[in-house]
């Protein structure tokens, strides 16, 4: 079973929430809509890749996205896989056009034809992940199970190339369509040497209890405060900030469309960027409106929970408040 699904990233969650909450001449603004559009390719290309990795989680255990702390530092997984022989790392990789793996001088780089860019090498960066899990499960009384790596290249039409060991690189390297097979291909000649004897779901459950959320402080790098984020709400239709509270609805002052949960949007911006409690007057402030008794009630009915001894509210669910 897949114990834990793929969700749209915290800091993608962030960017996008800070880049509808900031005026069009801010500085950074082009910058961090182009970081947004880059993980939202990654994000995509991940989701095409558990396409295809979907059929183990019906006898095996999955994760879609991990993140451990090993030797006090965070390290993401992609896709983790535990069958009754080993672990699998899936390594997921969203270049497009040309991709060139070179083994002699340990380079990775991507070409659209008429630049060629050099990234950190994949093959290095699996190798490492598989060496601190391992690390993290022997801190754990874990040992002796297998670990081995994939890379799957999410995009069907991009040409992978090799530059020395292509035997290599093909062992662990396809398309993200390919990579069931070669798993499958692992397992036989594991079972082949012996019935499979981990406990799948025990291992899976030691990783779940110390999966940590990936987060960081995506706006102090590219200088956001508070002051700069701009208030009110969202109208769900024309995307326009500044709804009017009107007798139990918001209603847009651009295009007059009425929506009676608009501010949903508005307090899960703010607890993703400005903080993980509000209080009376500073609800007021931020959705534009103003009576006490109408900000007390949106919050109420929000998914929110009273904190009588700080008189502010939380979010009911704090995981995703950070």
């Amino acid at each position: 079973m897949i114990l834990k699904n793929r969700t749209k990233p915290i800091v993608l969650e962030k960017l996008d929430a800070a880049i509808g909450r900031l005026p069009d001449n801010f500085p950074a603004l082009s910058d961090m809509q182009s970081e947004a559009a880059t993980r939202y390719k990654g994000y995509i290309g991940e989701q095409k890749v558990d396409y295809h990795l979907e059929q183990f989680a019906r006898e095996y255990t999955m994760f879609q996205g991990i993140c451990l702390q090993v030797d006090g530092k965070t390290v993401q997984f992609d896709t983790v896989l535990i069958t009754k022989q080993a672990i699998y790392l899936i390594e997921i990789k969203n270049f497009s056009d040309k991709i060139t793996f070179d083994t002699i001088l340990h380079q990775f780089t991507r070409s659209d034809g008429q630049k060629e860019t050099g990234f950190r090498d994949p093959l290095i960066q699996a190798e490492n992940q598989k060496n601190k899990l391992q690390q993290w499960l022997r801190a754990h009384h874990l040992i002796n199970i297998p670990i081995y790596y994939f890379i799957a290249i999410s995009d069907p039409s991009t040409i992978i190339d090799v530059i020395g060991d292509q035997e290599a690189v093909s062992k662990v390297v396809a398309h993200g369509e390919h990579i069931p097979r070669k798993i499958l291909q692992q397992e036989e000649v594991l079972r082949k040497k012996g019935p499979g004897s981990f406990n799948h779901s025990k291992i899976g459950q030691a990783i779940l209890g110390a999966c940590k959320a990936h987060d960081f402080d995506i706006l102090s790098r590219y200088g956001v405060k508070k002051r700069h984020l701009l208030t009110g709400v969202h109208c769900p239709a024309c995307g326009k900030l500044g709804m009017e509270r009107l007798y139990g609805t918001w209603q847009c002052k651009a295009c007059s469309k009425r929506a009676k949960l608009a501010h949903l949007r508005a307090f899960s911006d703010y607890f993703l960027l400005i903080s993980p409690w509000i209080n009376n007057k500073e609800c007021m402030r931020y959705l534009r409106i103003q009576s006490r008794n109408v900000a007390t009630r949106l919050m109420k009915t929000s998914n929110m929970k009273y904190q009588k001894e700080y008189k502010r509210w939380i979010k009911a669910d704090r995981r995703r408040a950070l």
